[in-house]
């Protein structure tokens, strides 16, 4: 058992293409165990055997993410590695979450290497006790909500082009997307959560939901091509790309039964785009950051205590959240709302109605 502050390895944004650049992190441990390490704001814990930290040395070296061809040292390894990556960015990310709303949000549960029993993984997801899950989980979920992560499915290619397992510990896009539904569901809480039993809450997730978190993960990279690693496939005019694009407007909404992150990459676009106008308005970018978070924290106390169809739907429109950001700072209303329009978004209207008139505009324009 150690305390304190503990130097380790991990991954920075940077370094494409590949994970990142190598480097020494600090971090504010308050346990190390076998196969976890407890922080303040996150415990990270590797739910697969064998004894991953023998002592409190956590400068593991990330054996090109491990693998299946890998050797049992080198699988071993990149385990280490990935706990220690994870919780030094999910601790990054719940500290400047905590810090923008001057409160700290509930402690993370991070399990890494789930799912692993029928199939490989390559992905993440956050998850809130329910009724039942799609995957069923294994284990009982935390009230207040974990993330998984799997162990991988692919290779990639790693910084110098050599195959790099794509573990999604590993892979800070997948890590700090999923957090961001950590600090969604206990600020703006999209899908109403904190209004239902805490065993029978829902793990549904809506396309403002995945677009903020696509957002969050471009502020703690720094970087609008968030998935350019493992997605170098998708040609950026591809939307499951999920790219921060200016090309990305509310023409492009699909809504309905539609894929919830293609949908979600509109309104993260719109909200880069009007973050970078704040910025060329003499602004640091922290402005931004702290009206979303505030205005995120904000509209969930606008939307009421009753549970209701029609208030789910309101969580839905990405109008109401950009009201909410307006009330939460009204000095950045002009750099903000042309942000937004030029996606085709502004306040008061309906995901369908924004659709419609972006559609509308587009057609206008080719007739003439």
């Amino acid at each position: 058992m150690t305390s304190g502050i503990t130097s380790g390895l991990a991954y920075l944004p940077g370094g494409r293409p590949g994970p990142g650049v190598l480097a020494e992190v600090s971090l504010e441990l308050l346990d190390i165990g076998p196969a976890h390490l407890a922080l303040p704001e996150v415990i990270v814990r590797d739910e697969r055997a064998g004894v991953l930290f023998g002592g409190v040395d956590l400068h593991v070296e990330p054996a090109a993410g491990g693998g299946p061809v890998g050797t049992p040292e080198d699988q071993l390894r990149a385990r280490a590695f990935g706990v220690v990556n994870v919780a030094f960015h999910a601790q990054r990310a719940l500290r400047t979450a905590n810090n923008l709303l001057g409160r700290p949000l509930p402690r993370l549960l991070v399990r890494i290497g789930m799912h692993e029993q029928s199939r490989r993984w390559g992905g993440g997801h956050y998850r809130v006790a329910a009724r039942q899950f799609d995957p069923a989980e294994p284990v009982e979920v935390e009230a207040s909500g974990e993330v998984h992560l799997g162990g991988g499915s692919v290779y990639l290619a790693g910084v110098s082009g050599e195959p790099y397992w794509n573990a999604p510990a590993h892979n800070l896009a997948i890590v700090y997307h999923e957090v961001g539904h950590h600090i969604c569901r206990h600020t703006a809480d999209f899908r109403l959560n904190h209004l239902r039993p805490a065993l029978h809450q829902t793990n549904k997730k809506v396309a403002i939901d995945e677009g903020t978190c696509d957002l969050l993960t471009a502020i703690m990279l720094d970087e609008p091509d968030i998935y350019g690693w493992h997605r170098v496939g998708l040609p950026a005019t591809d939307q499951r790309r999920r790219m921060l694009d200016p090309r990305w407007t509310m023409a492009h909404f699909h809504g309905g039964t539609a894929d919830p992150h293609a949908d979600g990459t509109l309104w993260a676009s719109a909200c880069w785009s009007a973050r970078s106008a704040v910025i060329g308005g003499g602004h640091g970018p922290d402005r931004f950051d702290r009206m979303l978070l505030r205005g995120m924290e904000l509209s969930a106390r606008l939307s009421g205590t009753k549970l209701s169809e029609q208030a789910l739907r309101r969580r839905r429109y990405f109008a109401g959240m950009l009201e909410a950001m307006l009330l939460a700072d009204p000095d950045l209303t002009d750099p903000v709302l042309a942000g937004m329009a030029a996606h085709g978004i502004r306040p008061g209207v309906s995901n369908a109605e924004l659709r419609d008139r972006a559609r509308a505009g587009l057609a206008a324009v080719t007739v003439r």
